[in-house]
């Protein structure tokens, strides 16, 4: 979407503020459907270390999302005004691909805004039959 729609915009701004992970969306992109909850980027992130750092082979790799937020302020007084999101942060989502859900178990996905071309309120359900 080269404009990216700024209800959908509003949304995850309001996630972010919320700090609220109960969101449902779906969401198609070149190539995929995407079902899951939305979440604030910092507790993306923060899972996303979790799981990074519980793998001996990946463990390095989790200091890349647990590092603080780059921007400006000292601290929680009187911060700037946040930048409207251009990414939504998925958790427990999976790709739909016919009538199945990968990953079974959920994973978690970053999406550009940008390359949304719909999306609902709501997670489309699938079989696991």
């Amino acid at each position: 979407m080269s404009n990216p729609d700024g209800l959908l915009v509003d949304i995850a701004a309001m996630v972010e503020s919320e700090r609220s992970n109960q969101m449902p969306l779906t969401v198609v992109v070149p190539g995929a459907v995407i079902t899951g909850r939305l979440a604030p980027e910092s507790l993306w992130h923060e899972r996303v270390a979790e799981v990074l750092a519980a793998s001996e082979h990946l463990k390095p790799f989790a200091a890349l999302f647990s590092a603080p937020a780059t921007g400006a302020g000292d601290g929680d007084d009187a911060a700037p005004p946040a930048a409207p999101p251009t990414y939504l942060h998925l958790h427990v989502a999976r790709i739909l691909q016919g009538s199945y859900g990968l990953p079974h178990t959920g994973g978690m996905y970053r999406i550009a805004i940008a390359d949304v071309s719909s999306w609902t309120v709501g997670d489309l359900s699938y079989s696991d039959q």
